[in-house]
């Protein structure tokens, strides 16, 4: 049997792409569970979540050990409560440190945003003095929220805001903490995702970075798909919460938030883009619910990471 140079090439063209079938299925295979695998979700206690208890910061950070989290959100008011009273802040940075709990993050409501020169200037100046004191407990990162421009004001120009953020990215880069342009569904601005991206973007400062938050996505009309568009860098920390059915949007409140998974929020659908996009964040709980003040702090810090570590898994995920 003769057999022509084209069923030659053709025969060993089918022959080699059969013996390359099974490599190329399992390159696929693995290189489906490696992009899966390439994001990292830390799990924080804001201390929100349990500062009805006024437990003060020493406490917070034991209970936030204790009950297994791997970063901790403190409030700067907190903070300084704890410094004016004595407390040493390089003794609880090694605490912290000791035992594996990062200071993720920090939240505090320095008027930096505001059209107002003068107050600006004097937001800012608390924004720099919040940053080294957070900075003293080993902090990383801080929100800035848009406080002060949050009611029914002006709308601000964006490129405007972009300005104000560089500012203090660039006194964040002299203190060692990274402030992250927060947004807050209900505010007049930063309202939105879309309008915290723009910002991050136009300041044009390596460090710029974004704190959303399932809440205040909410709140503001955000849908789960934008958060497809922040890269690894982009977000830090993501502030983990639910809501229920009712009070309609108009109407709930920061106190009717609950335990991720008890709710209506599309958590799934949040970590599935975040994990996608490969982000490295921490999964900081922030609730203000009154029920929640009244449990025993342990217990209400070891219901919220159960719950987070459940909603995780719930989108097929690993932390």
């Amino acid at each position: 049997m003769t057999i022509t140079r084209k069923q030659f090439i053709t025969g060993s063209t089918i022959a080699t792409g059969a013996a390359l079938l099974p490599a190329l299925t399992n390159a696929a295979e693995a290189g489906k569970k490696n992009h899966a695998q390439s994001h990292w979700f830390g799990l924080s206690l804001n201390t929100s979540t349990i500062r009805g208890q006024k437990l003060g910061l020493a406490a917070e950070i034991d209970v936030a050990i204790k009950a297994g989290y791997n970063g901790i959100e403190p409030w700067i008011s907190t903070i300084k409560e704890y410094k004016e009273a004595g407390g040493s802040l390089p003794d609880l940075r090694k605490r912290c440190a000791d035992a594996g709990l990062s200071v993720c993050s920090g939240i505090g409501f320095a008027q930096w945003i505001v059209d107002d020169a003068q107050q600006r200037a004097a937001g800012i100046e608390q924004m720099k003095q919040d940053m080294e004191l957070l900075a003293q407990l080993g902090g990383t990162h801080i929100a800035a929220p848009p406080v002060g421009a949050h009611g029914k004001g002006a709308k601000l120009e964006l490129d405007a805001v972009a300005e104000r953020y560089l500012a203090i990215l660039q006194i964040g880069r002299e203190t060692g903490i990274t402030p992250q342009i927060e947004t807050w569904g209900s505010s007049t601005n930063l309202s939105h995702v879309a309008e915290a991206a723009y910002v991050a973007a136009k300041s044009g400062h390596p460090d710029a970075c974004i704190l959303a938050d399932a809440y205040h996505m909410y709140k503001g009309s955000v849908e789960p798909a934008a958060m497809k568009i922040p890269g690894r860098r982009a977000i830090h920390c993501f502030h983990m919460n639910d809501y229920p059915a009712d009070p309609p949007r108009a109407n709930i409140k920061d106190s009717d938030r609950v335990w991720p998974g008890d709710g209506i929020a599309p958590l799934t659908e949040i970590l599935t883009y975040l994990a996608e996009n490969h982000c490295h964040a921490f999964l900081s709980l922030e609730l203000f619910n009154q029920e929640y003040w009244n449990m025993e702090p342990l217990a209400a810090a070891q219901t919220g990471i159960a719950k987070m570590k459940a909603a995780v898994r719930a989108a097929g995920l690993e932390i």
